[in-house]
């Protein structure tokens, strides 16, 4: 019996990665909505939302990257059916992020103002990027609790639940956007500034309905989550020495794309505007992708709980094979009308033919994207947190290398910025496979 839940077809594996791809196609249809709706507003809210988008994501990423690294130690736990176990690591990394959480946004209270002044060149994207961030911080614990609920249903396969919660937080965005974006129902147009307090005000219902879900569809006796464990030391010490690492990794990962996107500021209001509209729609494909990048880890991690490392290989090319099939028809579908999805972010007709070959750039690039965050999540699943920390810092180091030099020295055409994704893809694909197949990963013990 024990064999039987180890034979990871191509069912098993979409039995797992559905329910994430709904839900992060949900999640990323918010970012299309708040794009969408501040595209009519003006170029400067649209524009300033992608920089202080990603901006915000830096400081998010601390906890999610923590959550995923919580994510491998619940897989293994549950591969190897130590239930309760799990739930303790559960509610041990939700403790760390509720407290940092609160310095998270302490701090960026005080500091942000001061960084954001430092790195942007125009002042109106300044003022409408910190009306963001002022409001979107304000979530930071409550997004953390959440991402650690994703880490929790993840871990353990139970992934259903991701669609149920993810549902709610769309529709909960997309009417407080309209709301208080364009001033509804009494209130003021609040502009970027409301973009930024509806998601926050969804993220919490969002949370709501996640707890709600648990209670009732969960069996919260079974892992301990029906009552707060006791803090333990060691417990602690066994999660920072993976999720230290994934907290790290992540946050400097988004950290570099903020920085393209801080060169790209340079070049002009024009290449920013026209750089989250690409960005979004990267979004639609990152979606998929990620969908099966997590299942692929989160496989992985189980396997190797299991006891069946050796099986861990032929999994993740199932993984790949199946991510190449599902995301190949989209790619297409966008390169052969990009001004059909560009028209979804605006109706300037300036701003959709100015984007026309950035997309097919980016549709071009997720080529080599594709296999570089199979393999790197597939790392991540062994354990190795130390060891994906030092892949993706190498590929890091070749992207910010290659933008420096190709968006900031030469201040390049805005399509020929976005080759800098290509490069990225095609490093962290190589250095990562080449990893896997050395088997250097095999005998973690986390």
């Amino acid at each position: 019996m024990r064999e039987e839940k180890l034979k990871y077809g191509y069912r098993e594996i979409w039995r797992i990665a559905y329910p994430i791809l709904i839900s992060t196609l949900i999640e990323q249809m918010i970012g299309m909505t708040d794009t969408a709706f501040l595209g009519r507003v003006d170029e400067i809210s649209l524009g300033a939302s992608a920089l202080a988008g990603v901006y915000y994501m830096v400081i998010f990423m601390l906890g999610l990257g923590f959550s995923i690294g919580v994510q491998i130690i619940i897989g293994r736990r549950n591969g190897e059916r130590r239930l309760l176990e799990a739930g303790s690591v559960f509610w041990h990394g939700l403790y760390f992020l509720m407290v940092l959480g609160v310095l998270l946004t302490l701090l960026s209270e005080a500091l942000s103002p001061r960084v954001m002044r430092v790195m942007v060149s125009s002042e109106q994207i300044l003022d409408a990027s910190m009306d963001y961030v002022r409001w979107r911080v304000l979530g930071l614990t409550i997004g953390f609790a959440t991402a650690m609920l994703r880490a929790f249903y993840i871990g353990t396969t139970q992934t259903k639940a991701l669609t149920v919660n993810s549902v709610v937080m769309l529709l909960s965005n997309a009417v407080f956007n309209w709301i208080l974006i364009f001033g509804h129902c009494g209130m003021p147009a609040m502009g970027i500034a409301g973009a930024a307090i509806g998601s926050t005000l969804a993220e919490a219902v969002s949370l709501v309905a996640f707890v709600i879900y648990t209670r009732k569809h969960c069996d919260t006796e079974q892992y301990g989550l029906n009552r707060l464990a006791r803090f333990k030391w060691r417990t602690m010490r066994r999660i920072f020495g993976i999720s230290i690492w994934t907290m790290i990794q992540n946050f400097i990962s988004i950290g570099t794309w903020f920085v393209f996107f801080l060169f790209i500021e340079h070049t002009g209001e024009r290449a920013l505007a026209v750089s989250n509209i690409v960005r979004s729609i990267s979004g639609m494909v990152w979606m998929i992708l990620m969908a099966f990048a997590s299942t692929g880890s989160t496989l992985v991690s189980n396997m190797i709980g299991y006891g069946r490392a050796d099986d861990v290989i032929a999994v993740v090319r199932k993984v790949l094979k199946f991510c190449y099939m599902v995301i190949l028809p989209l790619l297409i579908a966008i390169s052969l009308a990009p001004e059909a999805f560009i028209s979804i972010y605006t109706d300037i007709s300036e701003l959709v033919d100015a984007s026309v070959a950035s997309l097919w750039v980016l549709c071009a690039s997720y080529l080599l994207t594709i296999p570089a965050f199979v393999y790197f999540q597939a790392v991540s699943g062994t354990g190795n947190a130390k060891s994906a920390f030092a892949l993706e810092l190498s590929a890091l180091v070749a992207y910010v290398a290659y933008c420096a030099v190709v968006i900031e020295w030469w201040r390049s055409d805005v399509a020929v910025c976005w080759t800098a994704e290509a490069v990225y893809g095609g490093f962290m694909a190589v250095i990562c496979r080449l990893y896997l197949w050395s088997n250097r990963w095999r005998g973690k013990m986390i």
